[in-house]
Protein backbone atom coordinates (compact mmCIF):
# COMPACT_ATOMS: atom_id res chain seq x y z
CA UNK A 1 0.00 0.00 0.00
CA UNK A 2 1.33 3.03 -1.10
CA UNK A 3 -0.13 6.21 0.07
CA UNK A 4 -1.06 9.53 -1.40
CA UNK A 5 -2.84 13.01 -0.44
CA UNK A 6 -3.90 15.56 -2.55
CA UNK A 7 -2.40 18.99 -2.02
CA UNK A 8 0.59 17.74 0.18
CA UNK A 9 4.14 17.61 -1.49
CA UNK A 10 5.52 13.64 -1.33
CA UNK A 11 9.06 14.58 0.20
CA UNK A 12 10.08 10.77 0.37
CA UNK A 13 8.98 7.52 -0.12
CA UNK A 14 10.79 5.32 2.36
CA UNK A 15 10.68 0.92 2.59
CA UNK A 16 7.41 1.24 5.27
CA UNK A 17 7.02 5.07 5.50
CA UNK A 18 6.44 8.00 3.16
CA UNK A 19 6.74 11.58 3.93
CA UNK A 20 4.92 14.27 3.02
CA UNK A 21 5.40 18.68 3.46
CA UNK A 22 2.33 20.16 5.56
CA UNK A 23 3.08 23.67 6.14
CA UNK A 24 6.11 24.17 7.99
CA UNK A 25 5.98 20.05 9.16
CA UNK A 26 6.26 16.87 8.03
CA UNK A 27 3.63 13.91 7.86
CA UNK A 28 5.36 10.54 8.02
CA UNK A 29 2.34 7.74 7.03
CA UNK A 30 3.38 4.15 7.80
CA UNK A 31 2.42 2.09 4.93
CA UNK A 32 1.49 -1.49 5.27
CA UNK A 33 4.65 -2.79 3.24
CA UNK A 34 6.81 -5.28 4.89
CA UNK A 35 10.78 -5.17 4.90
CA UNK A 36 12.79 -7.64 5.05
CA UNK A 37 16.72 -6.91 5.15
CA UNK A 38 15.89 -4.01 3.75
CA UNK A 39 13.77 -5.88 0.89
CA UNK A 40 10.16 -4.90 0.36
CA UNK A 41 7.95 -7.96 -0.04
CA UNK A 42 5.26 -7.96 -2.81
CA UNK A 43 2.44 -8.65 0.17
CA UNK A 44 1.36 -6.57 2.33
CA UNK A 45 0.28 -6.91 6.01
CA UNK A 46 -3.13 -5.05 6.55
CA UNK A 47 -3.16 -2.11 9.20
CA UNK A 48 0.78 -2.83 9.70
CA UNK A 49 1.52 0.84 9.00
CA UNK A 50 -1.42 1.64 11.90
CA UNK A 51 0.36 -0.56 14.13
CA UNK A 52 3.42 0.45 13.96
CA UNK A 53 2.18 4.50 13.91
CA UNK A 54 0.56 3.45 17.58
CA UNK A 55 3.55 2.01 18.98
CA UNK A 56 5.77 4.77 17.83
CA UNK A 57 3.15 6.56 19.50
CA UNK A 58 3.60 5.28 22.91
CA UNK A 59 7.41 5.65 22.79
CA UNK A 60 7.47 8.88 21.54
CA UNK A 61 5.24 9.85 24.61
CA UNK A 62 6.72 7.59 27.04
CA UNK A 63 10.93 8.69 26.29
CA UNK A 64 10.45 12.43 26.00
CA UNK A 65 12.46 12.45 29.83
CA UNK A 66 15.40 10.37 28.14
CA UNK A 67 15.41 12.54 24.67
CA UNK A 68 13.05 15.23 23.55
CA UNK A 69 11.41 13.97 19.86
CA UNK A 70 9.97 15.06 17.42
CA UNK A 71 6.42 14.26 17.77
CA UNK A 72 3.77 17.33 17.34
CA UNK A 73 0.48 15.50 16.73
CA UNK A 74 -1.95 12.87 15.63
CA UNK A 75 -3.90 15.51 13.55
CA UNK A 76 -3.65 14.32 10.43
CA UNK A 77 -5.57 14.19 7.25
CA UNK A 78 -8.55 12.07 7.47
CA UNK A 79 -7.51 9.28 4.79
CA UNK A 80 -4.36 8.74 7.01
CA UNK A 81 -5.93 8.26 10.42
CA UNK A 82 -4.13 5.80 12.62
CA UNK A 83 -1.56 5.35 10.53
CA UNK A 84 0.09 9.20 10.43
CA UNK A 85 1.55 11.30 12.86
CA UNK A 86 2.87 15.23 12.34
CA UNK A 87 6.17 15.86 13.40
CA UNK A 88 9.22 18.71 13.83
CA UNK A 89 11.36 19.00 10.44
CA UNK A 90 15.01 17.62 12.09
CA UNK A 91 18.36 16.90 10.13
CA UNK A 92 18.62 13.27 10.09
CA UNK A 93 22.11 12.04 11.56
CA UNK A 94 22.79 9.69 8.42
CA UNK A 95 23.28 6.30 11.11
CA UNK A 96 20.77 4.06 12.40
CA UNK A 97 21.90 3.64 16.50
CA UNK A 98 20.97 0.04 17.16
CA UNK A 99 20.96 -1.46 20.61
CA UNK A 100 21.31 -4.83 20.88
CA UNK A 101 20.23 -6.96 24.27
CA UNK A 102 20.60 -10.45 22.84
CA UNK A 103 22.47 -11.94 19.99
CA UNK A 104 20.83 -12.52 16.75
CA UNK A 105 20.10 -11.64 13.12
CA UNK A 106 23.44 -9.98 11.40
CA UNK A 107 24.95 -9.46 15.00
CA UNK A 108 24.65 -13.12 15.30
CA UNK A 109 26.25 -14.06 11.93
CA UNK A 110 29.06 -11.44 12.98
CA UNK A 111 29.89 -13.05 15.90
CA UNK A 112 30.32 -16.12 14.67
CA UNK A 113 32.75 -15.04 12.53
CA UNK A 114 34.78 -11.93 14.62
CA UNK A 115 33.95 -12.65 18.41
CA UNK A 116 32.88 -9.55 17.90
CA UNK A 117 29.50 -7.32 16.66
CA UNK A 118 30.56 -3.79 15.08
CA UNK A 119 33.34 -3.56 16.99
CA UNK A 120 32.49 -4.94 20.23
CA UNK A 121 34.47 -7.79 21.41
CA UNK A 122 31.89 -10.75 23.61
CA UNK A 123 32.59 -13.36 25.24
CA UNK A 124 33.36 -16.40 23.73
CA UNK A 125 30.85 -19.67 23.37
CA UNK A 126 27.69 -17.18 23.17
CA UNK A 127 24.64 -19.21 21.53
CA UNK A 128 22.32 -17.57 18.86
CA UNK A 129 19.61 -15.44 20.79
CA UNK A 130 21.89 -15.56 24.37
CA UNK A 131 21.47 -12.62 26.31
CA UNK A 132 24.40 -10.43 26.35
CA UNK A 133 26.08 -9.10 29.28
CA UNK A 134 25.23 -5.60 29.10
CA UNK A 135 23.30 -4.24 25.95
CA UNK A 136 25.48 -2.91 22.91
CA UNK A 137 25.45 -0.30 20.43
CA UNK A 138 26.05 -1.72 16.92
CA UNK A 139 25.39 1.40 14.60
CA UNK A 140 24.56 0.87 10.98
CA UNK A 141 24.52 3.30 7.45
CA UNK A 142 21.03 4.23 6.78
CA UNK A 143 21.06 2.53 2.79
CA UNK A 144 19.02 4.39 0.06
CA UNK A 145 15.88 2.35 -0.95
CA UNK A 146 17.14 -0.62 -2.86
CA UNK A 147 20.48 -0.89 -1.06
CA UNK A 148 21.31 -2.80 2.16
CA UNK A 149 21.53 -0.84 5.67
CA UNK A 150 25.89 -2.19 6.68
CA UNK A 151 26.82 -2.55 10.32
CA UNK A 152 29.74 -0.09 11.05
CA UNK A 153 32.05 -0.54 14.15
CA UNK A 154 31.32 2.89 16.48
CA UNK A 155 34.51 4.80 15.34
CA UNK A 156 33.33 4.46 11.59
CA UNK A 157 29.81 5.97 12.72
CA UNK A 158 31.74 8.73 14.30
CA UNK A 159 33.47 9.20 11.19
CA UNK A 160 30.66 9.27 8.94
CA UNK A 161 28.61 11.71 11.60
CA UNK A 162 31.40 14.09 11.69
CA UNK A 163 31.69 14.65 15.44
CA UNK A 164 33.10 11.89 17.86
CA UNK A 165 32.07 13.86 21.14
CA UNK A 166 27.98 13.79 19.45
CA UNK A 167 28.23 10.08 18.72
CA UNK A 168 29.54 9.23 22.32
CA UNK A 169 25.77 11.38 22.95
CA UNK A 170 23.95 9.17 20.49
CA UNK A 171 25.19 6.05 21.91
CA UNK A 172 24.27 7.17 25.38
CA UNK A 173 21.33 7.77 24.64
CA UNK A 174 20.65 4.91 22.59
CA UNK A 175 21.04 2.39 24.80
CA UNK A 176 19.35 4.67 28.07
CA UNK A 177 16.05 4.05 25.75
CA UNK A 178 16.94 0.71 24.79
CA UNK A 179 16.74 -0.35 28.99
CA UNK A 180 14.11 1.46 29.23
CA UNK A 181 11.92 -0.22 26.91
CA UNK A 182 13.56 -3.64 27.07
CA UNK A 183 12.39 -3.14 31.14
CA UNK A 184 8.85 -2.01 30.05
CA UNK A 185 8.41 -5.13 27.33
CA UNK A 186 10.09 -7.60 30.43
CA UNK A 187 7.22 -6.23 32.43
CA UNK A 188 4.44 -7.70 30.33
CA UNK A 189 6.44 -10.98 29.08
CA UNK A 190 8.23 -9.80 26.14
CA UNK A 191 11.73 -9.69 25.35
CA UNK A 192 13.25 -6.68 23.29
CA UNK A 193 16.36 -8.47 21.50
CA UNK A 194 17.46 -5.23 19.83
CA UNK A 195 16.17 -1.84 18.08
CA UNK A 196 17.07 0.61 16.10
CA UNK A 197 16.90 4.50 16.33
Amino acid sequence: MSTSIEDLKLVNSGKVREIYEIEDDLLLVASDRISIYDVIMPTAIPDKGKVLTQMSNFWFENTTGIVPNHFISNDVPEEVAGRAVRVRKLEMYPVECVVRGYLSGSGWKEYQQTGAVCGVGLPEGLKESDKLPRPIFTPATKAEMGDHDENVDFDRAAEIVGDRHLMEELRRIAIEIYEYGANHAAEKGIILADTKF
